[in-house]
């Protein structure tokens, strides 16, 4: 029987392929834990609508970060820290606080996610910052860290 998964069932296929496998397996497995359709004519048709929506959706999402992308680079954000003594930060700089600093100075909302920091910022100075907004697009932004007036 041929069937369309609806969620990814290990061992017989991913989320929106079309499969086949035994009538038992199909009625008593899949079909009662709503892992999988039967493949009509027009689940056929409505899986390949829905798979070709995902696309157009997902290149949406890698243009709208390639454009983020080419905003973000070479740009220079600065965070406002406390510091002890020799410079050292009391804590360090979060993903969080170089997302707010870029929505405040650049306009540009970055999600926290996005961020990757190879080691915690404990000191001033200046760090490069590495930014992924989508999968196989990164950007390298400088975060200057200095100290907040007390």
């Amino acid at each position: 029987m041929k069937v369309i998964l609806n969620h990814d069932v290990k061992g017989t296929g991913k989320k929106g392929q079309l499969v086949e496998v035994s009538d038992g397996y199909a009625r008593n497995f899949l079909f009662p834990r709503k892992l999988a359709a039967e493949a009509t004519q027009g689940n056929v048709k409505e899986a390949a609508a829905k798979l070709e929506a995902q696309a157009h959706k997902r290149e949406l999402e890698r243009q709208e970060a390639l454009k983020k992308a080419q905003e973000l680079r070479g740009k220079t954000v600065t965070v406002y820290a406390k510091t002890g003594e020799n410079g050292r930060l009391f804590g360090a700089v979060t993903n969080k606080e170089i997302a707010a600093r870029l929505e405040k100075e650049l306009g540009l909302a970055v999600d926290k996610k996005d961020i990757v920091l190879s080691e915690p910022i404990k000191a001033l100075g200046t760090y490069s910052v590495e930014i992924k907004p989508f999968a196989n697009i990164s950007v390298n932004i400088n975060v200057a860290v200095v100290a907040k007036d007390q």
